[in-house]
């Protein structure tokens, strides 16, 4: 470290002076990569902020691999690649570029103004907005600084902000634009620990205290030596906690989940060997909520190991605009929730029947080969069925081009539940959707599809260095999912009781999923022990297998949540496909693809207001129908669903009813329409009736 500080301080006077947000063109002085910094620990978790951990280390293989820090694995980067294009975003409709020489750079230069703003070590920086560079810069730089990273979601109330803001005791939040700046304001005499806001998109409507624009920020720190910021990242450890992921907290206060230096650099790393990502090769979009781990970990960290580009969307993605960005950087690698994937096949369905028969008939020929071709590829026969050819240069090659996915190697799904229906359709156009599955207390992935191994409906392998067990298995080799690796989080932070619930004694994860191994080592999610309904007879009911079941059977249906819990029988409500606005909010209009599902029994209808009103007998009819389907497959008559109702508006973020990944809040829901689930159970039956009732 003397040594260090003495280069560092010599060359201090020669190096430039940082001026605005344009700073100088050669790396700061680099501190050794190769050497292992661990913090003495004796047990594998924690929940107090600055207590380290002892690591789950394996003798031999990927597992066992040197510990290594954020700068660690940043500086490697850039000392191989620093010209290489890291973070590209649009400024003024043009594509702007920063190289991982300069990424760096403005990461140190923001760790030195944090420095100066007052971060304590191992007190949080709030990050509330939408993906850019800055989010990134402000991100890594408070790690370099010692604080501990903490993004806060866009959609939260001032309430929301606050709890996480005094959770993590953050020194400093760093807001987008005045709309989270007001939130910040109003619940700032609750924040103790707070010393000052930063604002990184425009300027500030009204100058106060403490409150700074990026450009003012990024100087503020310009007279802090670069020795003074080399002894705190050189004092880092790589058990130690340096990012805080707030769990959705549908049941509850959000739990503060503690990742360590090596929960980021090990699983980036193991991650992207184990899909064969090549260095310097990968180019992304970042359009998912940074505050959730599987946008975090692949867009920053993942990105950051193997040199790739990550490219800013722009803010209205979800709204429309995700389209434009995939066409114009066409990445190599998407994760899109399930839902994406599902509003991306409702246009493409669409936009298909309004063609012709012929290009009808053309797509349905391609489509059916595209699908057999993707079956061979995912029981590992190369051959493709006759006529592929012609379907890819057609139809195959046509869609990717127009989705932007012309370069994709690999199409991820993850954070929810995705229907098989989604699935084959996507494979009907040669375009295979690799499940992902894992959790904020893994730092993301624990079970990983890819090319070379996948099954449909199942979450891939166990990430290469860890371990996975089945808990409690049942007669059917089901069981509650457990994880163990370096990817399991140190704990929740200030939360010594819910970390033990969570963390056996033997440091092994339960994860709450329940789940079981085809013969392959292929892994299944059947349920969440939490979401499983028990009815009064006392059998257990997971409820997203007879909810997708009827979504795949109707297709107007946008979101089914079943309830029945403790009752005699099963329920449902029901939301039909409707257009969002500009704020992404449910309208009354039905999608397009509704439209023509009325039109095509019979019925004239545009709201889903005239067929709720109504109960517009065709449509009703065609619901119940498809109800009887699924009670037909059923493997007992308790998970038989006996009555329904559609509410007026579909379910959505800003609704409550779905979180940042639109993964359902069932305890929301539940609250929110408690009035229409007492009406389905409202006259008891000695014994439910012997075909389902009406609908409410």
């Amino acid at each position: 470290v003397t040594c260090v500080l003495k280069i560092t301080n010599s060359l201090d006077k020669i190096l430039m002076v940082i001026c605005g947000t344009k700073l100088c063109d050669e790396p700061a002085i680099p501190l050794t990569t190769g050497d292992v910094r661990l913090a003495q620990a004796q047990e594998l978790w924690s929940t107090a902020r600055d207590k380290p951990v002892k690591l789950r280390m394996e003798t031999s293989g990927l597992g066992s691999e040197p510990p290594m820090t954020i700068h660690q694995m940043f500086l490697a980067t850039v000392q191989k690649y620093g010209d290489y294009p890291a973070l590209r975003a649009k400024k003024d409709g043009m594509w702007v570029s920063l190289s991982y020489k300069e990424y760096y750079q403005h990461a140190r230069a923001a760790a030195k103004s944090f420095l100066k703003l007052g971060l304590e070590r191992f007190h949080g920086v709030g990050i509330l907005g939408f993906n850019s560079p800055e989010w990134f810069i402000a991100d890594v730089g408070c790690i370099l600084a010692g604080g501990l990273a903490t993004g806060i979601y866009t959609t939260n109330s001032p309430e929301a902000c606050q709890y996480v803001a005094h959770n993590c005791e953050a020194n400093v939040l760093v807001v987008e634009n005045n709309k989270q700046l007001i939130k910040i304001l109003q619940v700032r005499d609750q924040l103790p620990h707070l010393k000052a806001i930063v604002q990184y998109k425009g300027e500030l409507e009204q100058k106060l205290p403490n409150v700074y624009t990026w450009a003012e920020f990024m100087k503020f720190g310009a007279n802090v030596p670069d020795s003074e910021l080399d002894v705190v990242i050189d004092s880092q450890k790589a058990n130690e906690c340096c990012t805080l992921i707030y769990t959705s907290g549908t049941t509850g206060n959000p739990k503060g989940v503690m990742l360590s230096h090596d929960n980021i650099t090990w699983t980036a790393s193991a991650t992207g060997r184990m899909i064969n990502l090549k260095m310097a090769e990968e180019e992304l979009v970042s359009y998912l909520p940074l505050s959730h781990v599987a946008a975090q970990v692949q867009d920053m960290w993942i990105c950051m190991r193997f040199a790739g580009i990550t490219n800013f969307a722009e803010p209205d993605a979800l709204k429309g605009s995700l389209a434009n960005t995939l066409r114009e950087v066409r990445p190599t690698s998407f994760l899109g929730v399930p839902r994406v994937w599902e509003k991306m096949q409702e246009a493409m369905k669409a936009i298909g029947a309004k063609s012709s028969v012929t290009k009808k008939k053309i797509a349905d020929w391609a489509k059916g080969i595209g699908l057999q071709a993707s079956y061979n590829a995912m029981n590992g026969d190369s051959s493709v069925p006759w006529g592929f050819t012609l379907a890819n240069a057609l139809v195959f090659k046509n869609v990717r081009k127009a989705l932007g996915l012309d370069r994709c190697r690999t199409c991820f799904t993850g954070a929810a539940p995705i229907t098989k229906d989604t699935l084959e359709y996507f494979m009907s156009l040669y375009i295979p959707l690799f499940e992902v599955y894992g959790m904020s207390e893994s730092t993301g992935p624990h079970s990983i599809s890819w090319a070379e191994g996948y099954r449909i409906m199942s979450c891939g392998k166990v990430l290469t260095g860890c371990k996975t067990k089945l808990d409690k298995p049942d007669t059917d080799g089901t069981g509650e999912i457990c994880f163990w690796g370096r990817h399991v989080f140190m704990g929740y932070l200030n939360m010594p009781e819910k970390t033990e619930e969570a963390l056996d004694t033997d440091g092994w994860l339960h994860s709450g999923d329940l789940g079981k191994h085809d013969e392959d080592d292929f892994l299944f999610i059947t349920g969440r022990i939490k979401e499983l309904i028990i009815t009064a007879g006392g059998e257990n009911v997971p409820p997203v297998p007879i909810e997708d079941a009827l979504k795949e059977e109707v297709s107007i249906i946008s979101n089914v949540m079943l309830v029945g819990d403790k009752k005699k029988f099963l329920s449902m409500l029901l939301t039909l496909k409707c257009n969002v606005d500009d704020n992404g909010d449910p309208t009354d209009e039905l999608t397009p693809l509704a439209v023509e599902y009325c039109r095509q029994h019979g019925v004239i209808a545009s709201k889903v207001s005239e067929i709720v009103n109504k109960k517009e007998p065709a449509i009703y009819k065609t619901i119940q129908e498809g109800i009887d389907r699924v009670n037909a497959k059923a493997t007992s008559n308790a998970q038989r669903v006996q009555k329904w109702t559609i509410v007026q508006r579909d379910f959505s973020i800003s609704g409550g009813e779905l979180g940042p990944t639109m993964k359902l809040k069932r305890p929301v829901v539940s609250k929110m329409y408690e009035e229409y689930i007492n009406k389905f159970y409202a006259v008891c039956f000695s014994n439910p009736p012997p075909s389902p009732a009406p609908p409410v």
